[in-house]
């Protein structure tokens, strides 16, 4: 990842109201994203949506000025998960989309990110020249302003691509407890799953602006009870959980165990290839996956395509493979622990949580006798644990001796290591660790050098000690407490 100022891994990210995310800077923003995704085109259409936050219609109406001062033509689809605003793009071939939307990061958070004419995400050389053209204090207008259009109508053409996406699925008879986030699939959500016949029991279904607060797929994962118990008390047949802006999604199976990225990588995979329609019989991972994902798929005989983290990352190494199998009708399949999977044909190139748990219902059902519960058993998670804290700073890591002299005695404290990752986080400021062990380590023995690890980092970024420490148990889910000497 190279070095820009404003764009991360998903766009421009930042608490709302303040730079970058203010309507000032949004407007150039605008501006400077027409010009250089408009550069080869006569015509400029954009696409914007956003998610349900508080911020999100000022941040709109100030982007959508920018773009129309570059001369767009921009079309308003309202609120609409990010994966509909990609499928969209490609779908009536717009020049570009942007997106209003910080997805799983806190309510208080806004972000921006832009959609290429196929509804992927910008390159990094893209993402460069809008930075460019950012640091020119006068970006020029267009001679011609463009113009702000309802496209709020485009909403039934992403519901009916959702409906036909697994022809003759039939749910009728199914009961699914559905945690919306109060967010961008509040609506789209339910409404699917109740035309193909399911009971829906919808949590934080209402788009009230506080958006991800103890709801949705990241809740989920930090504390997997609340959902767990509402499957088991309506015999629901599985629980689903999106994130803010519906490109991820996490689900409990019907005896409230959690399921997350690695296990329905697997599931799919495998579905994919007894169809033969698994592109270039290979899964994409993040250096993030379990490795017992790793070890199921190279069992079965699949190649393992490792990316850095990201879906981004991911949906570049499924185009590539793409290139070298240009049989039709086969789906490239990769994605993160998070929920994060992209399923690629010829018209979906991004995650879509609600795509993601159709194709999962789908396979249920098609497995006569076997249950969520059944076709999870396939991958037994190894010990891992992901821990991230808050930073002041994000110094680079190879600078910090006390973080590369813990570092390097790893090994020696937990002889069990299987492997760690230690980085930034690429949307936010915080710092991650992941520790994998093999089972002669317990979960809170891992969970207290993960926090010693934290605590150390933060001392060496300037951060205040204290400052928000969260350590995952990923195999099981939930968030493990602070260790008793801490």
């Amino acid at each position: 990842m190279g070095n820009l100022k404003y764009f991360g891994t998903d766009g421009i990210r930042g608490t709302a109201g303040t730079d970058p995310m203010c309507p000032a800077f949004v407007y150039r923003l605008g501006q400077a994203a027409g010009q250089v995704l408009g550069a080869d085109h006569a015509q400029l259409t954009f696409l914007i949506g956003r998610d349900t936050r508080a911020s999100g219609p000022i941040l709109q109406q100030a982007l959508a000025d920018g773009l129309i001062a570059s001369g767009a033509t921009v079309l308003d689809l309202g609120i609409l998960p990010t994966p509909g605003i990609a499928y969209l793009v490609n779908r009536i071939g717009a020049t570009a989309g942007a997106v209003i939307s910080a997805s799983h990061n806190p309510a208080s958070e806004n972000g921006i990110k832009f959609l290429n004419r196929q509804g992927m995400k910008l390159s990094e050389a893209l993402e460069a020249q809008i930075e460019a053209l950012l640091e020119n204090p006068r970006i020029e207008q267009a001679q011609t302003p463009g113009q702000l259009l309802d496209g709020s109508h485009l909403y039934a053409d992403y519901e009916q691509d959702l409906l036909m996406s697994q022809p003759g699925l039939d749910l009728g008879g199914m009961t699914l407890v559905m945690d919306c986030a109060n967010g961008a699939a509040w609506k789209v959500a339910p409404e699917v799953m109740r035309k193909l016949g399911a009971r829906v029991l919808a949590i934080n279904a209402d788009p009230d602006g506080v958006i991800n607060q103890e709801a949705g797929s990241e809740q989920v994962r930090g504390d997997p009870s609340r959902l767990a118990q509402l499957v088991l008390e309506n015999g629901a047949d599985i629980g689903i959980a999106f994130d803010g802006d519906a490109d991820r999604v996490i689900l409990m199976d019907e005896t409230g165990q959690l399921i997350d990225g690695d296990h329905m990588l697997a599931i799919l995979a495998d579905h994919f290839h007894a169809a033969q329609q698994l592109l270039g019989n290979a899964m994409v991972t993040t250096i993030m996956a379990n490795g017992a994902l790793t070890k199921y798929a190279l069992q079965r005989g699949f190649e393992v395509m490792e990316t850095p983290v990201g879906d981004k990352y991911v949906t570049e190494a499924l185009l590539a493979l793409s290139e070298k199998n240009t049989q039709p009708g086969m789906v490239g399949i990769g994605g993160e622990q998070s929920g994060h999977i992209v399923l690629l044909d010829a018209q979906h190139r991004t995650g879509d949580g609600l795509r993601t748990a159709l194709f999962m219902l789908n396979v249920i059902k098609s497995a006569p006798g076997q249950s969520l519960a059944t076709l999870a058993e396939r991958i037994r998670k190894y010990p891992q644990l992901v821990a991230s804290c808050v930073v002041a700073q994000k110094i680079e890591l190879s600078t910090l001796p006390g973080l590369q002299e813990v570092l390097a005695c790893l090994q020696q404290d937990l002889p069990g290591l299987v492997r760690y990752n230690s980085r930034y986080s690429g949307t936010e400021p915080k710092y991650r660790l992941m520790l994998e062990t093999d089972t002669r380590h317990t979960p809170p023995e891992v969970a207290a050098k993960a926090w010693q690890i934290c605590r150390l980092i933060q001392h060496e970024t300037g951060t205040t000690l204290g400052s928000t420490i969260e350590v995952l148990n990923v195999a099981d889910g939930g968030l493990m407490p602070p260790p008793e000497d801490l």
